[in-house]
């Protein structure tokens, strides 16, 4: 009984997934064709960094990379979508972290984190998704 207790106490203490998404949206990126997928991983979101009032927080969010796009979400609620051709983003390695810049200026953020597997090739696939077809 004890066990079972706790089972379900430190179930419900655990946030639920980011991965959830409506079924527009699933279609739409199956259109597009799937590469790369990770759900509930620790985002480094940053705004103004380089900048002496830059600030970051930790976000638990979802990525999906398809051939044309690049969707950083929790649930419905979208933090990036960057769509092939859209010049206002950048992507970058270092090690087995990869940053995502959205913006110019004081406008910018910056979304870092550590893929599953690949980073090399996540990059890559990430890179070509928002390379203008």
């Amino acid at each position: 009984m004890a066990f079972a207790l706790a089972l379900t106490a430190a179930s419900a203490c655990r946030p639920a997934t980011t991965a959830t998404l409506g079924d527009d949206v699933r279609a739409r990126l199956s259109a597009e064709g799937i590469l790369h997928q990770a759900d509930d991983l620790t985002f480094r979101y940053t705004v103004g960094a380089g900048k002496s009032n830059a600030a970051w927080e930790d976000r638990r969010a979802s990525i999906v990379v398809t051939r044309s796009s690049v969707l950083i979400h929790k649930g419905a609620k979208v933090g990036v979508d960057a769509r092939a051709g859209d010049g206002a983003f950048s992507v970058e390695r270092a090690g087995v972290r990869i940053r995502i810049r959205t913006g110019k200026g004081r406008a910018s953020e910056i979304w870092s984190f550590e893929p599953p597997s690949d980073p090399a090739g996540w990059t890559a696939d990430i890179r070509a998704a928002i390379r203008p077809h």
